[in-house]
């Protein structure tokens, strides 16, 4: 549920309203201040106009975000300024790499306003004098960029622990498409992580777990790869695209398509569009028509594809007459091989 607070404009003491309770606690105006957003003064409720003025969303999600640092930094642990270059990554990748464009935003705004929430990092377990990042991905890649060292909070972790929390702060943000949420699953499960790590690190339950490593593990990586994130698409039509990557030919299709220059020049989601239309269009292009005896007998249906020569006999017309072409089917086929042999 969303959080009915926003950040109130600063206020000196000068400022401060006489009916203001003089025996208000120190302890009370630290549990409401942010200092993990840079924001060393109280939460307070927003007035309407302030409502419309401020992205509600936005602001929420970083108070959440900073509420759960806040106790962790409760729990004795500190946030420690580390040189980007003794972090490395995660060993499981839980997202796609960002556009050039995302990135460069992320950069500016680091640039401009500091980084306001810390990256979680564990020492690294098989070097030392390394650390391992947890989440935080995107702005160790940027403090790099802009040489600069990452702000971050350092705890041990055994892998369990460290896919958990790199899974739940993803979802607690919900910028993971479905596809990077399913294919963070099928990897971790591919490293013998347990179904219930797994739920608890995606906050799914087990049928939509299910349904996710399904997909992911059906459709090739380098065709999810080269599609990218596609964050406007959702479980559905991903799985009508597994579902119409299950025949080869399409998936022939699908790997001439994406080796084009001008379908990597398109963005991830119009990707994922202009391959799904593709084969949804050879699917339509089905040719279908009535087989007419010659007493006018609408017996039989015809349908053709470029793989399939479907006959539909209607059994409410002939009943038996279904039965009847099966057991001449050796017979005609035996025919037609000895025509395609003589020719």
């Amino acid at each position: 549920m969303a959080r009915k607070n926003v950040f109130g404009p600063s206020q000196t003491s000068d400022e401060m309203p006489d009916e203001m309770p003089e025996k208000e606690s120190a302890a009370s105006s630290v549990a409401r201040s942010r200092p993990l957003l840079g924001i060393e003064r109280p939460v307070r409720h927003a007035s309407p106009l302030g409502a419309i003025s401020q992205s509600l969303d936005s602001i929420n999600a970083k108070v959440k975000r900073a509420e759960e640092i806040e106790q962790q930094l409760a729990a004795g642990l500190a946030i420690v300024e580390i040189d980007p270059d003794l972090i490395d990554g995660s060993f499981i990748l839980d997202r796609m790499e960002s556009t050039p464009a995302d990135h460069l935003i992320l950069v500016e705004s680091i640039r401009t306003h500091g980084q306001q929430v810390p990256i979680l990092v564990r020492p690294h377990p098989e070097q030392g004098n390394r650390y391992q990042v947890a989440y935080g991905h995107r702005r160790l890649r940027a403090a790099r960029d802009l040489g600069r060292k990452v702000r971050s909070v350092v705890r041990e972790l055994n892998d369990e622990q460290l896919v958990v929390a790199q899974g739940q702060e993803n979802s607690a943000r919900t910028d993971l498409t479905f596809i990077e949420r399913a294919r963070f699953a099928c990897r971790l499960e591919e490293r013998k992580f347990t179904r219930e790590t797994i739920m608890a690190a995606l906050s799914v339950d087990k049928a939509n777990l299910s349904r996710m490593i399904s997909i992911s593990s059906r459709i090739p990586p380098d065709v999810i790869e080269t599609i990218g994130a596609a964050p406007g698409y959702g479980r559905q039509r991903w799985q009508e695209l597994t579902d119409l990557l299950e025949d080869k030919v399409n998936l022939n299709v699908v790997r001439t398509l994406i080796g084009g220059a001008e379908f990597k020049a398109l963005s991830s989601d119009q990707r994922f569009d202009a391959l799904f239309k593709s084969l949804k269009s050879k699917i339509t292009r089905a040719r279908s028509a009535p087989w007419v005896a010659e007493d006018g007998t609408r017996l039989v249906r015809i349908t053709q594809t470029e793989k399939k020569f479907t006959l539909v006999i209607d059994k409410r017309i002939a009943p038996e007459f279904g039965e009847f072409v099966q057991c001449r089917l050796q017979q005609l086929y035996e025919e037609f091989s000895r025509r395609t042999s003589n020719t």
